[in-house]
């Protein structure tokens, strides 16, 4: 076995890992989908997870870099994105409702300021700008109007929908990946020597 065909082996085997980590993924965001309020939770923990580990983590790294002028900036840092993880940990309902507030203020600012940029600017894609500025303003109504049992769903939709088209994103680059590599190494072993074939050098050719 040539050195090529193994390489190649390596790669087909590596971007099957990614299209299998991308079929788990597809399968957390649909069941995300179905318990919204589960994964709501969930990304609450996440989110509080990572805070507190980052905090964590910052703090080592500002007491490592004790005497410099940025050391009490890192520790002040650190310290509220631990106070912050413990908060979300402790929390997530009550986390979940103030991020569901944030994102409707945000969808309504970005929907308005859309609407109004489209009309004021007239741009050749104000059709399309105006769309979406109705979309964002609609949505933000939509979740503040049921707001706070929007913060039951809204989060864990979004968590759940990105977990899905990440997934349908790595299926596709895995076994896209996994075709290249076999369309390669099949070149390469039809036109590699077999051991049969004598492999004749340049002099010998001239002969």
């Amino acid at each position: 076995m040539n050195e090529p065909t193994v390489e190649g082996r390596k790669l087909s085997r590596s971007f099957g890992w990614l299209a299998l980590l991308g079929t788990l993924l597809v399968i957390a965001g649909v069941i995300g989908l179905v318990y919204t309020g589960v994964a709501t939770l969930t990304s609450m923990l996440l989110f509080g997870w990572l805070l507190l580990v980052g905090g964590l983590v910052g703090l080592l790294h500002a007491i490592e870099s004790r005497g410099t002028n940025y050391f009490w900036l890192g520790v002040v840092v650190a310290a509220l994105n631990i106070a912050a993880g413990v908060v979300v940990i402790k929390h997530p309902e009550g986390t979940a409702e103030a991020l569901t507030m944030f994102a409707a203020l945000l969808f309504l600012t970005g929907g308005v300021f859309r609407l109004v940029g489209s009309v004021v600017v007239r741009g050749p894609q104000m059709g399309w700008t105006l769309l979406q500025g109705a979309f964002g303003l609609l949505l933000g109504l939509l979740v503040l109007f049921d707001w706070p049992h929007s913060s039951l769903y809204v989060l864990g939709c979004f968590f759940s929908l990105a977990l899905l088209f990440d997934g349908l994103g790595l299926i596709a680059f895995g076994l896209g990946g996994r075709r290249i590599v076999s369309m390669v190494s099949g070149r390469l072993d039809e036109t590699a020597p077999t051991s049969d074939e004598p492999i004749t050098s340049l002099e010998d050719e001239r002969k």
